[in-house]
């Protein structure tokens, strides 16, 4: 029932002048086979533990269509990536375009994770441009848990030169 919620939302109905069967009129409108095997079978959903130094949080949302990205980043001591988990409450482009980002990040620095850009992860789910929004989220989502991490950081560093003195 919530993947039928989440069809109604995401797909807009096509304009024809005879009636479709429910076979014909899946054909037509359906999303790319990339967005649905990443909506059926999402990589990487959950939480990493947002308090940890090591864990950089992005939030964001688009308030027009309700889209709700949250993506967690883990980086190692030498700034790779070694995990990345996402929850998303939005439609099925949004679900995929998170599910995607969370495997690209992994295993890169944070400088590679930053030239992620939203045309590449449309690009690669065939997002039509009504869609490119929860492909731009997906970007700000890497963004804003890289700022989240660097923040972190410079906070550690901080309490650091505290402690010393």
């Amino acid at each position: 029932m919530a993947g039928l919620v989440a069809a109604k939302k995401c797909i807009t109905p096509l304009v024809v002048i005879k009636r479709l069967s429910s076979p014909e009129y899946k054909a037509q409108a359906a999303y790319h086979k990339k967005v649905v095997d990443h909506y059926e079978n999402p990589r990487n959903v959950g939480s990493l533990d947002k308090t940890s130094k090591n864990v950089g949080t992005g939030l964001v949302g688009a308030p027009a269509c309700g889209d709700v990205m949250k993506l967690q980043i883990e980086v190692d001591d030498h700034g790779k990536i070694v995990d990345a988990r996402f929850k998303t409450f939005g439609c099925g482009s949004a679900i995929a375009s998170s599910s995607l980002v969370t495997e690209w990040v992994k295993g890169k620095s944070i400088e590679e994770a930053l030239t992620i850009q939203n045309t590449d992860i449309a690009k690669e789910l065939c997002l039509p441009p009504v869609k490119l929004h929860c492909s731009m989220l997906a970007e700000d989502a890497i963004k804003a848990a890289l700022h989240d991490y660097r923040l972190k950081q410079q906070d550690g560093k901080i309490e650091a030169v505290k402690a010393s003195n």
